[in-house]
């Protein structure tokens, strides 16, 4: 035999009466209540050091697609001439810091 909750505690539901009495205000009608929150700058440095750490962590080491796209264009004979190799042998002394 299955027992009915109301039943079991007189018609009442308790549950009904503890969330009634949390929707319940003590202050007067019309005045309202302003939340506010307010973050630490180290708090938003900590969370964008947690959100730049996953997208680290989510992208790939190798982008293989580009890597495809510069086989590709290295094939080409004319591809690689003396500008486009100085250009990037200064690209390299610059980001070395020589």
């Amino acid at each position: 035999m299955m027992l009915n909750k109301l039943d079991t505690f007189g018609g009442v539901n308790p549950l009904n009466t503890v969330q009634n009495t949390h929707h319940a205000s003590n202050r007067p009608a019309g005045i309202a209540v302003n939340d506010s929150i307010s973050v630490s700058a180290e708090a938003m440095s900590a969370a964008e050091a947690y959100y730049l750490d996953q997208v680290a962590e989510e992208t790939p080491d190798v982008r293989s697609d580009l890597i495809a796209s510069i086989k590709e264009k290295i094939k080409d004979p004319n591809y690689l001439n003396p500008e486009r190799i100085a250009s990037a042998a200064d690209g390299l002394m610059m980001a070395w810091g020589l």
